[in-house]
């Protein structure tokens, strides 16, 4: 498992690509080995994923009559989510990096998506946070999310850009492929296996 130190440094090389820096990619390893080690991110992400779940998890009792139990389940289920929403946009990705040609690309892409969604995580925790110890600031937390998607794309578009070089189409795709299944993923998912607030 990737160091604490070494995440800094990813996230510097990120930084330094978001600012269409080349030398960012000096600070990532793009190798086959680098794409795999990325996935390390999931467990980086873990504990403000777990914000995020009990606030779901309480989100959903309140929808139901008090005395609703949940259990281990609930939350094997937000589980199977998370890993949908991690895994299925970067093998619609895959497929179009293969289908344009890109192959060589798709561990850059792998990479920065999957270190990307470290920092993310944790802004989203915090908003969450937020809302459970200040209540009444919901409204304020749905302006600080919107403004953390805009920023996301607005990194993936810069991410991209880098990757794929003056392709604004390609780039559109991608992004569009790595954002929009995990919106539909989500809801999708979680009413199919029941996790969703009544």
């Amino acid at each position: 498992m990737p160091s604490f130190k070494e995440i800094q440094i990813y996230l510097k090389g990120l930084l330094l690509l978001i600012r269409l820096d080349p030398r960012g990619f000096g600070y990532l390893d793009l190798t086959d080995r680098g794409a795999m080690r990325s996935f390390w991110a999931i467990l980086w992400c873990l504990p403000a994923t777990a914000i995020s779940w009990l606030w779901w998890h309480s989100a959903f009792l309140r929808a139901y009559p008090p005395g609703t139990r949940t259990g281990l389940p609930f939350f094997m289920r937000l589980a199977m989510v998370e890993v949908a929403n991690w895994i299925v946009p970067l093998v619609l990705a895959g497929f179009l990096c293969l289908l344009f040609g890109l192959g060589r690309r798709f561990h850059a892409i792998v990479v920065v998506s999957n270190w990307l969604a470290v920092p993310l995580a944790y802004v989203y925790a915090l908003i969450i946070l937020m809302v459970l110890v200040l209540p009444g600031t919901e409204g304020l937390a749905s302006l600080l999310w919107l403004g953390l998607l805009v920023t996301l794309v607005f990194a993936l578009v810069r991410l991209m850009r880098m990757i794929c070089g003056q392709q604004p189409l390609m780039i559109t795709t991608l992004i569009l492929v790595l954002l929009v299944p995990t919106m539909l993923l989500s809801d999708l998912l979680q009413q199919y296996l029941g996790v969703y607030p009544a």
